[in-house]
């Protein structure tokens, strides 16, 4: 299962010629990611009030491609990787009109309130677990 979030390039998130500014793409992924968990029924607020956890960005890679520009509508194309102990590796790709525009693998961690790992529970493992290798 993948998730598509759609995105409309705005001019806050431009530089002055128009183009996107490289650190609004994080952004984008992570509004995406927040979307997928929702999707999956596991908005932040639900994971941290019933598992006692928060997701923190552990590792990240992006690859920029091709620049998006301003009123660009891309889509944000989300899929789980793998799933570990305490951590969740996605895949997102950053689209536009079937382009690829940045490539981010992204590894989450779920943590304690006071920063320590928390091991996935099994609720929230067999929910994911069916998303898996879905990139």
């Amino acid at each position: 299962m993948t998730h598509v979030w759609p995105i409309r390039v705005y001019y806050e998130d431009t530089d002055a010629g128009g183009v996107v500014y490289h650190a609004n793409y994080l952004a984008y992924a992570e509004r995406a990611r927040s979307e997928w968990l929702r999707a999956l029924g596991l908005p932040h607020d639900e994971v941290m009030r019933r598992h006692g956890g928060q997701w923190a960005v552990h590792h990240l890679e992006i690859t920029y491609r091709r620049p998006a520009r301003l009123d660009d509508l891309v889509e944000v194309v989300t899929g789980l990787v793998g799933i570990g102990g305490a951590r969740v590796t996605l895949r997102q790709d950053i689209v536009r009109a079937g382009l690829v525009l940045a490539s981010l693998t992204v590894e989450v961690a779920l943590l304690t309130p006071d920063g320590r790992p928390l091991r996935l529970p099994a609720a929230l493992r067999a929910v994911m677990e069916p998303a898996a290798g879905a990139t």
